[in-house]
């Protein structure tokens, strides 16, 4: 049924200009009537994710952002360096719809889903932005919130727990029994310290700061590393001993990182061998690396790790593409019955679609800073 289909609605676009100048802006668009298999949504809870930053800022400084536009309209534009000009060459004057995750209610249907018609739905949308009023999907991009799960709550379903899941997943398409995680401290951290105490799987939790080290402690967590202590090397050869983990995933990206990992296992598999080999250990040690949060280039000393190394980019999509549709239903069966538990999001701030460009809302959530989620409501 359309006969609530909304003709309009603001939506967050992006757009990168030739010369350069990354322009942000909210503009009014007509909503985009549903096929028989889509639902119009209008959007309640919209969580700020990392995923959603490489598409707002594409590696622009929002420090150096110009601001404009009025309170109900406002606008900004922020110049791109060279490196990332080249990075993003491709986008050149397309206005992007921001945002991938959201939740709402369903105020339009087409013939093929009139029963969803008035029902609080969570979606992922990779066609059109979450950072607006209303999002129109079809029924294999969202899924029903159980009944009396708020917006709110049922606003991060799929991008942080599904990714959680999938990284549980992952070590056991591969073959491991133990695994490594950065940003630990993070929401989606958390959810993999309760995931892999759920399913026995050992973790090593990598944090950076003292206090987010505490935070997990205070979780119940079994092994926690703080990258930036002086005693941060001993501390994660002696966690991987303890847990035989040979697989990590790093939410850093760049810099260092990804070698230290491969080289504490590399030493911790090499003094389980009981001989030496010039070959190094004889099992196969992987990093994959799915974040962005260091942005500059990757370091590997290959000499440091044995013969039998292996790192890479993942992301969610690969690893559900390599599950049977049984298996992925059943994945997002298991977050729908922990929606308020084992995959409970956090949010310490909500805004509107306006502060979205507003400055020091921008410089806030652009750190993303562990602790600090921000969660956009475009009721308000």
């Amino acid at each position: 049924m359309m006969d609530n289909l909304p003709g309009h609605g603001l939506q967050l676009h992006s757009t990168l200009d030739a010369d350069g100048t990354l322009r942000l802006e909210l503009v009014d668009r007509p909503v985009i009537g549903p096929e028989p298999d889509e639902v119009v949504v209008r959007l309640e809870a919209v969580p700020i994710n990392p995923s959603d930053l490489m598409p707002l800022l594409a590696a622009g400084d929002p420090a150096a952002a110009r601001f404009d536009g009025t309170p109900e309209r406002p606008a900004a534009a922020i110049p791109l360096p060279p490196e990332a000009m080249q990075a993003c060459a491709g986008r050149v004057g397309l206005p992007l719809e921001v945002g991938l995750a959201g939740a709402g209610t369903v105020v339009a249907a087409g013939r093929d889903c009139e029963r969803m018609l008035g029902r609080r739905v969570a979606a992922l949308s990779l066609r059109h932005g979450t950072f607006g009023q209303y999002v129109t999907v079809s029924t294999a991009e969202c899924t029903l919130l159980p009944q009396g799960i708020s917006a709110r709550a049922g606003a991060d379903v799929f991008c942080n727990p599904m990714t959680a899941l999938a990284i549980a997943e992952t070590v056991r398409l591969e073959g491991h029994t133990a695994l490594i995680h950065t940003a630990a401290a993070s929401n989606l951290g958390r959810m993999l310290l309760r995931i892999c105490r759920e399913d026995g799987i050992p973790l090593v939790n990598v944090v950076r700061r003292e206090e987010q080290a505490r935070l997990l402690a205070a979780h119940s967590a079994d092994h926690v590393c703080n990258s930036s202590a002086p005693d941060f090397p001993d501390r994660l050869r002696a966690a991987i001993a303890a847990t035989g983990a040979t697989i990590a995933f790093d939410a850093i990206g760049g810099g260092a990182m990804p070698g230290i990992l491969l080289e504490a296992m590399e030493e911790a598999a090499a003094a389980q061998m009981g001989f030496y080999s010039p070959y190094g250990s004889l099992g196969l040690k992987q990093v994959f690396i799915y974040g962005h949060l260091d942005r500059s280039p990757t370091v590997l000393h290959n000499a440091r790790y044995g013969m039998l190394w292996d790192v890479r980019h993942w992301a969610l999509p690969q690893t559900m593409a390599r599950v049977t549709p049984e298996r992925a239903a059943a994945m997002r069966q298991r977050v729908l019955d922990g929606i308020t538990t084992t995959f409970a999001s956090h949010y310490t701030r909500e805004i509107s679609l306006a502060q979205v460009l507003d400055r020091e809302t921008m410089l806030a959530y652009s750190r993303m800073a562990t602790g600090e989620k921000f969660l956009i409501n475009p009721t308000l």
